[in-house]
Order: C-alpha cells, then structure tokens, then sequence
C-alpha cells in the first residue's frame, strides 16, 4: 500500500493522480483530515482514512499496512510544524512502512533567513535518524506562490515586494511526478535529494518582464522597503505573524538560498522541467 498524507491539498492530491495512472487504486491510500473532501477518490477505489499530523493516534489507523509513506510537509508555521512532521515520520515507521518518504525544501537550512527552511532540516534529520530507507524530497520553491504578489502587479502595473533574489520557481505538477516516481520505484531516489528545480532560477524583476511580455502590458518592479511593506500588508489583514514569515522569505531569497538549479529534476522526469513562464500563464488566465 502506497500511502500518502495531505492528498487533498496542492503537491498532494496530483501526487495521488500521478499515482493513479501508474498503480491500481486499490493499492493507493490517502491520509487526510478532512475525508469528506476526499469523496472522489474514495470513489475510484482508493483508500480514504482521516489523519491529523496534530493527533498522532489517529495516524496509526490511516497509515495501517503501508509499504511506502509520503509525508506532505505540514501547512503550519513555527515550531509546531517540526512536531507535527516528526509525529507523521514517527508513525510511518510504527506502520511498518519499508521506506518513507518526506517534501523537504530546496534550500533546508538550519541558518536559512526564511524560518520553514529550518523546520524542514530539522525534520530531514529525524527522518535520517529513523532507521529504515527514507526519501527527502528537496523540492524546489513552489511557482505557484507568485500568484500573491501577480494579482495586484496586473491591477496596477507595478510588481511591488521587498527586495529579493533569483528563485528556481518550479511547478507543483513536476514535483508531484517526482514524488510519485519515487513512490513506485522504490530507491529511485535514495537519502536527501539534489534540489528538485527547474531550469533556470528568476528574481521579481525579471517576473514583472515575463509578466509584461505575457499581458502585453507595462509590470514594473518596485522595490519596497522591507518595514513599508510590512506594515502595508498588515493593513490591508495580513496577520503580522504572516507578514513577518513573507520577509523571510525575501530576506533569503536575496541572500542567494533559492538561486540554486539542479539537472536532477529534468533527468528523473526525462524532459525539461515546466518553465517560470508557464506558470505565470496559468496564473495569469485564471486572474482573467
């Protein structure tokens, strides 16, 4: 039994579909919180039983007869989110499971400026230190997250955020072939992963002219200063805790910890990795 853990969110549930297309479903299970939100899969045959990384009893039933678990990192910030992953690796060793699996982060870094990268080497080294054969998937900053700064950059024309750096944005769909290629073919990827990117790694000034070039409009790059920005988003209801984790984010990103490219994606999809400019197609029809 293949099982993987946050099979309704982004990364997860196209893991699930990749997975779809390779195995039966009857060999697939998915651990979600929600198990009304994952009706059509239980449809199609696959395993649905509730799981909550914050409830770790609960696991032990979602994760019953597995042979290879995918941990989805969790959606939580601070120190929670270190608690909650180790109680998912935790309990995929408890089940048995002969190798497991975790989404790490391209740039896992004990003194990364963006705090989810600490949290991710933190849990990477309880994983090691599991005793069975493990996976940690350094996956490459998600694209999709420009869709955050994109919707007011095509309102006003201009492409307004703190300081930054190249970022290898790289699409959800890649990784989730990677992941499920892991999944199935066992030791394919073995220990810590090269970084998972795609091709070519881009800064916001070179989005705003991607973005440009795609509308056929003006999207300039405005530099912000970090606190200006802040507070704006604070008062346009952006929680400050949020606020603060975003300029991590930048504050690393311009210290050079995302501009890392690696060929390991392409060579394990066996094509080119989706480029920046796709996505930003995509974000940009669905803002239409």
């Amino acid at each position: 039994m293949l099982v993987v853990t946050g099979a309704t969110g982004h990364l997860g549930s196209r893991v699930v579909e990749q997975l779809l297309d390779r195995v039966p479903a009857a060999e697939v299970a998915v651990s979600v919180r929600d198990v009304a939100a994952a009706s059509a899969l239980a449809g199609r045959g696959v395993r649905v039983r509730a799981g909550d990384f914050t409830d770790p009893p609960s696991l032990r039933h979602a994760f019953e007869g597995a042979e290879r678990v995918l941990v989805v990192s969790a959606a939580i910030r601070g120190g929670g989110a270190v608690a909650a992953n180790t109680a998912a690796l935790d309990a995929a060793r408890a089940a048995g499971a002969s190798r497991v699996l975790y989404t790490s982060h391209q740039a896992a870094s004990r003194t990364s400026l963006f705090a989810a990268q600490p949290a991710h080497a933190a849990t990477e080294e309880h994983l090691a230190g599991l005793g069975v054969p493990f996976t940690a998937l350094r996956n490459g900053f998600y694209a999709s997250a420009l869709a955050f700064p994109l919707g007011d950059a095509l309102r006003t024309g201009r492409l307004e955020a703190p300081a930054d750096g190249p970022v290898s944005w790289t699409a959800h769909a890649d990784l989730a072939e990677a992941a499920a290629t892991a999944l199935v073919d066992d030791g394919v990827l073995d220990g810590v992963t090269p970084p998972l990117t795609a091709s070519e790694a881009v800064d916001l000034e070179g989005v705003a002219a991607l973005l440009s070039d795609i509308t056929g409009r003006d999207v300039t790059r405005v530099v912000v200063d970090d606190d200006a920005w802040a507070a704006a988003a604070v008062g346009r209801g952006m929680p400050a805790a949020a606020a603060d984790f975003a300029l991590g984010m930048y504050r690393a990103a311009r210290r050079g910890e995302f501009a890392v490219t690696d060929p390991a994606l392409e060579r394990l999809l066996g094509r080119p990795p989706v480029p920046v400019r796709a996505v930003l197609e995509e974000l940009v029809a669905a803002s239409s």
